[in-house]
């Protein structure tokens, strides 16, 4: 990887991780980490361009109909890919047709843009990561064969300790908070080459204790806003990204007096 490297362009594809849940602006929009990326690569390179192709929910099967193809399309400098965990968190999940369908997107992709990134997804600590541990682990290893074999760059997120941590979760426990994204896309400047600004892996200070009344409270609160919600769509069929389209679906260039998102 060339240090300092310039890069002129940009498409996200992926799920809710790439589309910045749950990083909530003052607008009710998403920024997250992906977004975070472009301004930092925005500000260093005139002209930059940026798409972000990604859609909350979404399975793999559904990134590469709906969103592969569009990446490939516009030849970027640099794709990043990010999906198929979705798909470990379902009941029934068929791990080989997982397998296939990122296996399909990184031959797609990987020769349609200068630099593909991909990712070892980060995983909150807790008895539901306990319970789908195999299946991400088993993902994880097929990332990582995958980029050795078509030159891609796999950030490693899952393999860092803080990125455990509860406190970079919001309270949905599925999704990172502003500090955890801002984190992720320091890894990945880091990964591209970049030099680095902070050590995105520093543990962060020790926690202060929570009474038992306070942790049960939290559970009950979580339950009732988030898991019955989720679990209910589960059981429906149906998704959070349905009928949503993608936050940035043209790579246009990035406009830095877009105060919302800066870091």
């Amino acid at each position: 990887m060339e240090m300092n490297a310039t890069y002129n362009s940009f498409v996200a594809v992926g799920d809710s991780f790439t589309e910045g849940m749950s990083d909530l602006l003052p607008d009710g929009s998403y920024r997250g980490w992906a977004d975070l990326l472009a301004a930092r690569l925005a500000a260093r390179t005139p002209g930059f361009r940026y798409a972000n192709l990604a859609v909350r929910g979404k399975l793999i099967g559904q990134i590469v109909d709906e969103q592969v193809d569009l990446a490939a399309a516009m030849k970027p400098d640099v794709v990043t890919l990010v999906g198929g965990l979705n798909d470990t968190l379902r009941p029934k999940c068929d791990m080989g047709r997982v397998r296939g369908l990122l296996e399909e997107a990184v031959e797609r992709l990987a020769p349609s843009c200068g630099q593909l990134v991909l990712m070892r997804s980060p995983g909150r600590d807790g008895p539901v990561m306990e319970r789908f541990r195999p299946r991400m682990e088993e993902l994880f290893a097929h990332v990582e064969r995958l980029a050795a074999r078509h030159g891609a760059l796999v950030v490693d997120l899952y393999g860092a300790e803080v990125m455990g941590d509860p406190r970079l979760w919001d309270l949905d426990r599925l999704h990172l908070t502003s500090e955890g994204h801002r984190r992720v896309a320091e890894a990945v400047w880091q990964a591209l080459g970049l030099e680095a600004e902070e050590d995105w892996r520093a543990p962060l200070p020790p926690p202060l204790p929570i009474a038992w009344p306070a942790r049960r409270i939290a559970d009950v609160r979580f339950a009732r806003r988030h898991l019955g919600p989720w679990i209910g769509r589960r059981l429906t069929g149906r998704s959070s990204g349905d009928g949503r389209p993608a936050k940035r679906p043209e790579l246009l260039p990035y406009l830095l007096d877009d105060e919302s998102s800066l870091p």
